[in-house]
This record gives structure tokens, C-alpha cells and sequence, in this order.
């Protein structure tokens, strides 16, 4: 068989196959510090996502609240306000407490959950129930949520407290009343409280009893503020205006070496990756982009 030419002082080449073999045993004897680190699984990531989102928070201004809502009660033991299919209001008990914290309440049925909507063009919030009708408070102060659209009977205005953080007022009639009238909590007996024939059956509505026989009687026509009008708001984590910010500031920061490096069109540097991150953090990304890709440039005219 002819062998090709050889001179002396060449290297002897390797045959392929020889280097498909080194590259195979290379790539199984590498060391555990150079190998990638598994990513998580999408499914894994949305579902830890879904989590987070489906959490509850305590709302912390009247500019935070939107979504589902759960508004605590001034109550013992602690109760928030309900509604059933009929559209009867009520106290009902929350089981899901830490340490009979109300400012850890979280719902365990869904007609404790209230739908917040801004109403157009006003300061005051629709609340609708999870049978799709509206809470409402009459000229009496009795509570129903059998409405079907917003009247000022069906707005509320949610005022902060200037003793306590994070607890609120809400103003009944949308604030549009002749007095200001706010939502307020009685402790009343077992029967559904004193008082003369006329207010028993006024407030027979929304007096009811809790598992523990205690009986809780919600009002909307007090007009003084003390504890008993005292409540607080317990919303969904990703309707909160700072948790989503802070949420898609976290998304602007998670961006890959390989994204940044298709974006500028060449391979970077350490110091050039974490300078794009910080520029996409604090909104200047552009810029920066085009100020590296600049610095990228080689003239090959150049002496």
C-alpha cells in the first residue's frame, strides 16, 4: 500500500476516528465542577410562580387594593365579612389563622371573597360577591348583595387608619350620604342583640352566630370611629402595585449571557455582562448596549 509523504519534522496526524474517541472520553471524564448545573423545570418555575401569585398580603394603602379582597372583621374570635347565593351578609369565622392573627387571615370559602373594582370616576370600590351580585348598604345601615349594578349604594370608600397600620374605615354610601356612615362590628347575644322590636328586626340580616355561639351584628350607619369600625384588608399577593413591580424588576434582571451577547452581536466580558444587567435593572439598557457595541468595533484600516 502507498503511504502518503512524509518529511522529517512533521507531527504525525491523528485519525479521525482516534479523534472522535478522545472527544467522547473527554467529554465523560470531565470534572464535576465543570459541569452545568440543571436547570429547573418550566413546569416546576410556574408552578412556584402560581404560588406566589395565588398568596394573600395585607393591603397597606386604599391605592393597593384590587382584586379579591377579604375584609376583616374587628371580631372575637376574628370573623370576616360574607355573603351566600341569596345574597344574605354575614360574619363568618376564619379558620386559617396564625396565632388568631387577623393580620395572617386567609379564606377557606369562597364566599369570604370579595371582588374590588375602583368605581369610574370616583374614590370609592364596587365589591362583588362570588355569585356575581354587588354588596350594598341601605339609608338603615342594612347590608345585602343582591344588586346587580352600582348605585351609591354600592360604593365604599376605604380610609386609612391614623392610629393603626395597615387597618382601615370604610365609609358607606360611597361617602355621598348626609352623615358620614362607616361599617361597624357589634358583639351581640345568641337571640341577635338589644334593644327594641324595630332595631332587632332591622339588623336581623346580618346578626349571626359564630361556631364558638358568640353573636357578631355587622352595621353600616355608625357614625363614629373607634375600634369596632376598625378592619382590615386581606388581598391576593398579585394584585399588590409593589409586589408586581418588584416582580417584573426581578424579570428585567433575569437575562442570560447568551441573550445578551445575541443582542450586542459578539462575546463579552465579565465586566461588560454585569454592566448590561445593572443598565437593564435601572432602565438605561439601550444605551448601553450601544455604547458597548461601539467599544466592539476594530478598524481593521487602523495603524
Amino acid at each position: 500500500m502507498v503511504k502518503p509523504l512524509t518529511f522529517k519534522g512533521d507531527k504525525p496526524k491523528k485519525r479521525k476516528h482516534r479523534e472522535y474517541l478522545t472527544d467522547s472520553v473527554a467529554s465523560t471524564t470531565t470534572t464535576p465542577s465543570k459541569l452545568s448545573k440543571p436547570s429547573p423545570a418550566p413546569d416546576d418555575i410556574e408552578a412556584e410562580n402560581n404560588a406566589e401569585d395565588q398568596s394573600w398580603v395585607s393591603a397597606d394603602s386604599p391605592s393597593d387594593i384590587s382584586g379579591p379582597i377579604v375584609i376583616v372583621l374587628p371580631s372575637e374570635p376574628v370573623t370576616c365579612l360574607a355573603s351566600d347565593m341569596n345574597g344574605k351578609v354575614f360574619a363568618s369565622e376564619v379558620e386559617n389563622l396564625i396565632d388568631d392573627d387577623p393580620r395572617s387571615a386567609e379564606p377557606h370559602d369562597v364566599r369570604q371573597v370579595w371582588v374590588a373594582t375602583r368605581v369610574a370616576g370616583t374614590e370609592g370600590f364596587s365589591l362583588k360577591g362570588h355569585h356575581g351580585r354587588y354588596l350594598s348598604c341601605d339609608k338603615y345601615g342594612i347590608f345585602g348583595a343582591t344588586a346587580s349594578a352600582i348605585s351609591h349604594h354600592e360604593s365604599f370608600l376605604v380610609l386609612p387608619s391614623p392610629d393603626i397600620p395597615g387597618a382601615f374605615f370604610i365609609q358607606t354610601v360611597g361617602g355621598a350620604g348626609e352623615s358620614e356612615t362607616f361599617i361597624s362590628v357589634k358583639d351581640v347575644s345568641g337571640s341577635g342583640g338589644g334593644g327594641d322590636g324595630s332595631s332587632k328586626s332591622k339588623s336581623k340580616s346580618t346578626a349571626t352566630a359564630t361556631a364558638s355561639g358568640a353573636g357578631v351584628e355587622i352595621r353600616g350607619d355608625e357614625t363614629n370611629l373607634s375600634f369596632q369600625t376598625t378592619m382590615r384588608i386581606r388581598m391576593q399577593a398579585r394584585f399588590k402595585p409593589r409586589i408586581k413591580a418588584s416582580k417584573e424588576t426581578k424579570a428585567r434582571e433575569k437575562i442570560s449571557r447568551k441573550e445578551l451577547e445575541e443582542v450586542v452581536g459578539r462575546r463579552l466580558e465579565d465586566h461588560e455582562v454585569k454592566r448590561l444587567r445593572r443598565a437593564r435593572r435601572e432602565g438605561n439598557f439601550h444605551e448601553e448596549v450601544l455604547d458597548v457595541r461601539v467599544k466592539g468595533k476594530h478598524d481593521k484600516f487602523a495603524w
